[in-house]
């Protein structure tokens, strides 16, 4: 039987890759993925063997993955972040059963956006949170705008993937307005490019100012919930720890 990794080596430097995550690559026999993907890796692992494909052929990258693996050898699909938050391991999954391979497959889960952005801006994802993707390719814009709405009704922090693009310029904004039906405009918000990568940036700015920040594709966007506060210059949001002189301060 092959074996066929589904592997998340997070934001991309080595050293927030796991231990696991590292083992697998090294001794898979082949490895494959998003081109930009296999790119980042070549420069830590260049004696690897590679099979690389453009953006939008998933299922059939996937298909070769489970063909490769169906033939006995070891093969790690890479994606950054975590395979399994906007990954590849659920279409593994999928594309094998289709296939009704006999094919091992496991998850090496990594470091995703929301937890490499959030260690950049201080402590915000301290409390329950949501991630929101506001890609509209798979996932109808009113159905995006919908679970937005939960989490602003749900006093949700939210983490916003894919937040804008030349064709969705303005759907961080039209999120933004819906979040400040429940909380305040003065709500922090946080914003990374480029995390735990080259050229990462970061600035903290209001709920109320999102339209004026600079946001693309290569920026996550977090959003505080009621309580989210900013101080020297870090984003915290207090989980409610007790202490023998009561509650933690919210200043």
């Amino acid at each position: 039987m092959g074996k066929l990794y589904a592997v998340g080596f997070g934001p991309g430097g080595y050293e927030h890759m796991t231990a696991k995550a590292i083992d697998v690559i090294k001794n898979a026999d082949i490895i494959t993925g998003y081109t930009t993907y296999v790119e980042m890796l070549k420069e830590f692992f260049p004696d690897k063997e590679y099979m690389a494909t453009p953006m939008m052929q998933e299922m059939e990258r996937c298909r070769i993955a489970v063909d490769l693996a169906s033939e006995g050898k070891t093969v790690a699909m890479v994606s950054s972040g975590d395979s399994g938050i906007y990954g590849m391991a659920g279409i593994l999954l999928e594309i094998a059963n289709e296939k009704q391979a006999d094919v091992d497959i496991e998850t090496v889960p990594g470091v995703t956006a929301a937890s490499a952005a959030a260690s950049i801006l201080g402590a915000p994802l301290m409390h329950d949170f949501t991630i929101i993707s506001l890609s509209d390719l798979m996932t109808p814009f009113d159905l995006i705008m919908k679970r937005v709405d939960c989490a602003g009704q749900g006093d949700f922090i939210v983490c916003l993937y894919n937040p804008k693009s030349k064709k969705r310029a303005d759907y961080v904004e039209k999120a933004a307005d819906i979040l400040m039906k429940y909380r305040s405009a003065d709500t922090p918000a946080g914003v990374v490019r480029h995390a735990g990568r080259a050229g990462e940036s970061s600035c903290i700015t209001t709920l109320g100012e999102l339209k004026n920040a600079s946001i693309d594709m290569f920026s996550i966007v977090i959003i505080g919930n009621s309580n989210t506060y900013v101080k020297n210059g870090k984003m915290i949001t207090p989980r409610g720890y007790e202490d023998k002189y009561g509650f933690a301060s919210l200043d």
